[in-house]
């Protein structure tokens, strides 16, 4: 299992729209074979922030997610033009 949790800090006029974006991009994304789950999160406290937490049966399934078409779309196309920062957290389960 891949599993991973991405940070985004966004500007506070972009809320809106980041937030329809992530909601189109989870609903496409959790609709994917391989994926086992894609949540979207606001970091409390941090209303500019968001992290998405990510699990994927296995990296084919996540290299599948990187060249959807809504990954393009939603992701490439629209998160990441507004992101003012991006850091990603790499998860290993204990058990």
């Amino acid at each position: 299992m891949v599993s991973f949790i991405v940070r985004f800090r966004f500007a506070t006029e972009d809320r809106v729209e980041v937030a329809e974006t992530l909601r189109q991009l989870a609903a496409a994304s959790r609709q994917e074979p391989g994926c086992i789950n894609y949540i979207p999160h606001v970091v409390e406290g941090e209303p500019d922030t968001v992290l998405i937490y990510e699990q994927y049966q296995d990296d084919i399934a996540l290299d599948a997610h990187r060249v959807s078409e809504h990954f393009r779309q939603f992701a490439l196309g629209g998160l990441y033009q507004m992101m003012k920062e991006r850091s990603v957290e790499n998860l290993h389960a204990l058990i």
